[in-house]
């Protein structure tokens, strides 16, 4: 196998891959020898025997605008209060945007922070900073490209460092790695100091294209109206045996791998065998389970769960979601929609009302209900959030776009939570009267990262370590106060 080299993962090199996954499913779906890792118990001590906790953390790449959707300012000049109309939702005193209803209906499952800031307006930089909840640029950041020097990706600290709950990786991204409509891989979303063996589980079940955004194929479009065609298939990752691979081939094949393994441990008794031994499982899972298949087969879910969460891109992404939840990945971060389409520079308003904020709605709505209804809600928490807010002013591009819209706003946006024990109907902390800056207890976004890793039952003093052993601390805030 191909394995970095690293101290706590040493694996000899005369195993050529072909040998050492005779199945053929090394790399399947993104696993590769990053995830080979095993739980170091010095490093996350405190986090064994603890009930495993969960969390979904849904990116809105773009930047979703706060007086649109979850911080409206009725009462506010023409120019910042926008076209939109507040509504009641389930909670007395909590209102939120029109255009979604079914999410007003259910305010009792969930809490807002109306405060949260940094200092940036770059997609870029904002992207880092909210997916590695780490507002501080890192030395030789580069907004044109990821670099070994950025921060982890939370999700990467938490395929690091939470228990794993059975073969499969522990943190895992969908449907897509998120990629600037230039080809720019956008930096925050990989292990970045961690080192790339420490990448999350990226699951791509959607094509890349560099001019269609939103959630396809019921609610694409295109910002600024170029009329190129979206022939995309949103198409979970093929977890069936190869051609003439029969289940009886393919056990001989596991027998097969373990005659080699036994061999391999014969010739290198100081290999680390168990993390070869876990990857090998969680191949063999992959491939012959039906309970793992089924949290793919998400284009081919009976008709009534379609209906419900959306037969579009948005929708199959929170279900597969949903699924892997289930199957045992503690924390799952799900792009609803890649190369930043909630960047309403122009045609906000239309675009919002007609093929973001409805797909949204419905999809997070089901995702709800059902979390519920399988008693998981409490136990896992969902985080909704993108790298920054818009311009408390309307603003026109006439140039580019037909209708107005809003900019990049770094200096408050709303967060959305729900589950994991969070106090339904609340809201945390207030934007002043223009929803440009926070009034009552701002928040960070290094607090925003630790309510995820208090939530995944990850300890206050838990590090990581890397390839000198030397620690870094995971906890650069505390979790925000009153939410739970």
């Amino acid at each position: 196998m191909n394995v970095p080299n690293h101290s706590s993962l040493r694996h000899p090199a005369s195993v050529s891959r072909r040998t050492a996954l005779q199945a053929g499913a090394v790399g399947l779906l993104g696993l590769g020898s990053n995830h080979l890792r095993e739980l170091n118990a010095a490093n996350v001590s405190g986090t064994r025997g603890r009930t495993a906790k969960t969390c979904i953390y849904i990116f809105l790449s773009g930047g979703l605008a706060q007086h649109d959707s979850f911080d409206m300012k009725p009462d506010a000049p023409d120019l910042i209060r926008g076209e939109f109309s507040p509504i009641s939702t389930a909670t007395p005193g909590i209102e939120i945007c029109e255009h979604l209803p079914m999410l007003a209906q259910r305010s009792h499952l969930w809490a807002l922070c109306r405060s949260l800031t940094h200092h940036t307006n770059g997609h870029s930089e904002g992207h880092h900073i909210m997916l590695t909840g780490r507002a501080a640029m890192p030395v030789g950041f580069s907004g044109n490209k990821p670099n070994p020097t950025d921060w982890p990706a939370i999700a990467s600290i938490a395929g690091e460092v939470t228990r794993p709950r059975n073969n499969l990786p522990p943190a895992a991204v969908l449907p897509e790695r998120l990629v600037h409509y230039s080809r720019r891989v956008i930096p925050g979303q990989f292990a970045g100091q961690m080192g790339s063996f420490r990448d999350p589980w990226f699951i791509e079940a959607s094509p890349f294209h560099n001019t269609s955004y939103g959630a396809y194929p019921e609610y694409h479009f295109d910002h600024q109206e170029r009329g190129n065609k979206d022939n995309r298939v949103f198409q979970a990752p093929n977890l069936s045996l190869s051609h003439g691979m029969t289940h009886h081939a393919f056990s001989k094949r596991i027998g097969l791998l373990n005659e080699l393994e036994l061999q391999r441990r014969y010739l290198d008794r100081h290999a680390h065998v168990e993390d070869f031994d876990r990857y090998r499982q969680g191949v063999i899972s992959l491939l012959s389970d039906p309970k793992i298949k089924h949290a793919f087969d998400v284009t081919n879910a009976d008709a009534a769960t379609q209906d419900r969460y959306g037969r579009n891109s948005f929708g199959w992404s929170l279900l597969m979601t949903r699924r892997l939840i289930e199957a045992g990945v503690n924390l799952v971060q799900v792009n609803l929609g890649n190369n930043e389409s909630w960047d309403t520079h122009g045609n906000a308003f239309p675009h919002l009302k007609e093929k973001l904020l409805p797909p949204t709605d419905r999809a997070l709505s089901a995702l709800l209900d059902d979390l519920q209804d399988a008693g998981m809600l409490d136990d896992t928490l969902i985080v909704m959030a993108g790298e920054f807010g818009r311009t408390p002013k309307i603003t026109r591009l006439p140039q580019y776009y037909e209708f107005a819209g809003r900019d990049h706003w770094g200096a408050v946006q709303t967060v959305f939570f729900a589950g994991g024990g969070v106090k339904g109907g609340t809201v945390i902390g207030q934007s002043d009267s223009k929803g440009a800056y926070p009034t009552d207890d701002p928040q960070k976004p290094e607090n925003m990262a630790a309510t995820i890793y208090r939530s995944l039952g990850i300890p206050p003093t838990a590090v990581w370590h890397d390839a000198l052993d030397r620690p870094h601390n995971i906890y650069y805030g505390e979790p925000i106060g009153g939410l739970i």
